[in-house]
């Protein structure tokens, strides 16, 4: 599957500091760069949509937080290897296409292509691998039937009318020194069993060891999509093995960061950590990295209540993507936010007070600007402070002698593109 366009990055001179980010399965800060791994590439996986709706907020708020990560990696002279998947068959996407009459291909592939057009937009770098479910289920099945072999994995009979064979993860089975149930999440019993039943889990299905045990392949239903299992018999996969499978085929072993919405963080992250683990005996990521939820004018933002604000709605309405990009750097990647009709105005007000700046910046007043922003994105990507230097040298009066002819401005306006994803001239 192709991503998007990437665009071109100004090179910026000097490097930033190594980036510190949270981490959610310690609850503590963490360096992204130790000494031994200083000049070895970042590696990063983000969970991908699965399309079924355009480009909304939260799912805006989280690629570009993300984006920040890889900008700031490379600022400071690391390459950086970005996988990220698009679950592209998945319960929600059929019950979205029965709803409306679409052929669910036809469904994933055009709101796959919106998606990449709101990345392109908001000057997003595409990951080097995007990889479809679809792609991966050739790949998966050998290790589905590995985790079978291993009995770390075990079928289910059907009732009321329902085949038999579906396939579940063992997680009591399948602890080990890499990873056990809470390792990721760190959450008790009661608060995971909560998340599993909200979250695509089914705690109550007869037959299975533990009730917070995941699907990892479902046989073949009248009427649904299904593939080639070999011995698992035909289906599909289920949610969480397609990106333990996806990481571990282009990415090292434990790699960088594992990235997605906090709503992301149990059963989805958690038990691709355990599928990787109960593979190999390694730990999926170095680092669980999580960004905040995104609601509307104080109430949750959810397709059901019908209340998303969408980065493509708001592009053919004329808003500047670099408007829109500006609101969601304006909030901490890791705080829950509301979208607001006045954060967007404010954005837009910003960058027009950003931009008439840039006239008569000094190159000194522009270096003195670049390693600020950069001191606050390594802490923990703190683009709301980083924002924060903008405003105060936006706030001051130009000098009075500008002698670099223009170069300030210049150079301010690339390190803005080059640190921020900030496209102003």
């Amino acid at each position: 599957m192709l991503a998007w366009s990437a665009p071109t990055i100004p090179h910026i001179p000097g490097n930033a500091p190594i980036l510190e980010i949270h981490n959610t399965s310690s609850g503590s800060l963490v360096d992204t760069a130790p000494a031994e791994a200083a000049n070895a590439p970042a590696s990063m996986y983000v969970c991908g949509i699965t399309p079924y709706d355009a480009t909304h907020m939260g799912h805006a708020a989280t690629y570009v937080a993300f984006d920040l990560m890889q900008r700031t990696w490379r600022d400071a002279g690391r390459s950086v290897n970005y996988v990220q998947n698009v679950t592209d068959i998945d319960d929600p996407l059929l019950e979205r296409a029965a709803a409306t009459g679409v052929d669910w291909v036809e469904l994933a592939q055009q709101q796959t292509d919106l998606f990449r057009a709101d990345m392109e937009a908001l000057n997003v770098i595409p990951p080097q691998e995007y990889i479809g479910a679809v792609e991966s289920i050739s790949w998966l099945v050998p290790l589905v039937e590995e985790l079978v072999a291993k009995e770390l994995a075990y079928t289910v009979p059907g009732e009321n009318g329902e085949p038999d064979g579906d396939v579940y993860f063992d997680s009591i089975a399948a602890a080990n020194s890499a990873w056990e149930l809470g390792t990721v999440s760190g959450y008790d019993r009661e608060t995971m069993l909560g998340f599993f039943a909200e979250r695509g889990g089914d705690p109550k299905r007869p037959g299975k060891r533990d009730e917070l045990d995941p699907l990892l392949w479902r046989v073949a239903r009248e009427g649904e999509p299904r593939w080639d299992g070999a011995t698992l018999g035909a289906g599909r996969p289920g949610w969480h093995i397609e990106c333990s499978v996806i990481a571990r085929r282009f990415l090292p072993a434990p790699f960088t960061v594992q990235g997605g919405g906090s709503d992301l963080i149990f059963p989805h992250h958690e038990f691709s950590a355990g599928h990787a683990a109960a593979l190999d005996g390694k730990a999926l990521a170095e680092a669980y990295v999580h960004t905040g939820m995104v609601g509307l004018d104080g109430e949750k933002m959810s397709k059901s209540l019908g209340n998303l604000v969408l980065v493509s709605k708001l592009r053919a309405a004329g808003v500047e993507p670099v408007a829109i990009r500006t609101v969601l750097l304006g909030q901490h990647y890791r705080s829950d936010w509301f979208w607001t009709d006045e954060l967007l105005t404010e954005a837009q007000n910003r960058v027009e007070r950003w931009r008439k700046r840039l006239d008569g910046t000094t190159l000194a007043e522009a270096t003195a600007v670049i390693t600020r922003i950069r001191s606050k994105l390594a802490n923990d990507l703190n683009a709301p402070a980083a924002l924060a230097v903008l405003d105060a040298f936006s706030a001051q009066e130009p000098a009075e002698h500008d002698d670099s002819n223009g170069a300030g401005g210049a150079l301010l306006a690339d390190a803005l593109d080059a640190l921020l994803g900030l496209k102003l001239v």
